[in-house]
């Protein structure tokens, strides 16, 4: 009688505790770079998003400012936009992030890359909608 009841308070331990793990996820420190996320930990995350940052770069009012007065590559103004440009597209995809349920924003194809992929949804269309709304 002891072993039914150790059995059945068992599975049902296991059966609480198993929602909470199946869907989470983490990337293991020797693999995790940290200039690819942009958003939440990556040690624990379940539901994961990706951006393609160039896109969003490119989108940016400064990184049109760079095209519209050809400013040329090497000098001071272009560097100086280039980092506006950057801080400005990661702000936006933080800003997503905070606002969405996706509990971790990265690069995208970084996690697909991963020894172990895991799949992500793509918030590139969001994180553009979100940049034109600011203008």
């Amino acid at each position: 009688m002891q072993v039914k009841a150790w059995v059945a308070a068992t599975l049902a331990v296991m059966i609480l505790v198993s929602p909470v793990q199946a869907g989470t996820y983490r990337i293991p420190p020797e693999k995790l770079d940290g200039q690819k996320v942009y958003w939440g930990n990556a040690a624990d995350f379940s539901k994961p998003g990706e951006v393609n940052y160039e896109a969003v770069i490119k989108a940016t009012p400064e990184y049109a400012e760079l095209i519209k007065k050809k400013i040329e590559r090497g000098t001071a103004k272009f560097y100086y936009l280039i980092s506006q440009a950057s801080d400005h597209a990661v702000r936006v995809i933080v800003e997503v992030g905070q606002q969405s349920d996706y509990d971790l924003v990265v690069a995208k194809g970084y996690l697909a890359s991963l020894e172990t992929p895991i799949e992500a949804d793509d918030l590139t269309d969001a994180v553009l909608a979100h940049l034109k709304s600011q203008k």
